[in-house]
């Protein structure tokens, strides 16, 4: 990396950016709708927030990469965003589907702890976000932020939920609990190896 990128990588950057103004967007519409379903009882409601907030995080991931706009403050923008949503959207499902209560709590807790930890363990590196650690740590890249790693620990426990396999919708949320539990374990290496701790 030389100079000019890495004072890039460790800059703050813009705040008024599209793909921040996406994110803004994206939060306040899927939560809105989330509260609405909470409010009205409606499943057919939660699941459009849902599909507003995936849509919203896929939509201003790929602005910023297309307009160049990636910062790493929108990155911890991002990533505030989804634990917004996320919050909100499980316990409007919890509400709307008791039987979910178990996984919910075990998978929000993981997200909004456990991956919130790890997500802003960028922040010790000179890189953009969470998508660059391949640059620090390959395989913690790879189980948590490479795509297939980002569609199995969300979609994977809402899509065996989605389909009423609650046993296995826990499993998945036990094991994406053990990798994030093993990835925090290996950023903490990492940060004391390199005299970062």
């Amino acid at each position: 990396m030389t100079a000019n990128e890495l004072d890039s990588a460790v800059r703050v950057g813009p705040v008024r950016t599209v793909p921040n103004v996406i994110t803004a967007v994206r939060t306040i519409v899927a939560v809105a709708v989330g509260v609405a379903a909470l409010v009205t009882g409606s499943v057919a409601l939660l699941v459009v927030a849902y599909g507003c907030y995936w849509v919203g995080d896929i939509l201003d991931g790929w602005a910023a990469r297309r307009l160049r706009q990636e910062t790493r403050a929108g990155a911890v923008f991002d990533i505030v965003s989804d634990r917004a949503c996320t919050a909100v959207l499980c316990l409007t499902l919890v509400t709307l589907v008791p039987e979910v209560a178990v996984v919910a709590v075990v998978f929000l807790l993981s997200f909004t702890v456990l991956d919130t930890m790890l997500s802003l363990a960028f922040l010790c590196w000179p890189v953009l976000s969470p998508n660059y650690f391949r640059l620090v740590d390959r395989r913690v890249w790879w189980l948590n932020w490479s795509p297939p790693a980002k569609t199995v620990n969300t979609a994977g426990v809402i899509a065996t939920v989605a389909c009423g396999q609650y046993r296995l919708a826990l499993g998945v949320a036990l094991a994406v609990v053990a990798v994030k539990l093993w990835s925090a374990a290996e950023v903490v290496r990492l940060l004391a190896r390199q005299g970062r701790a």
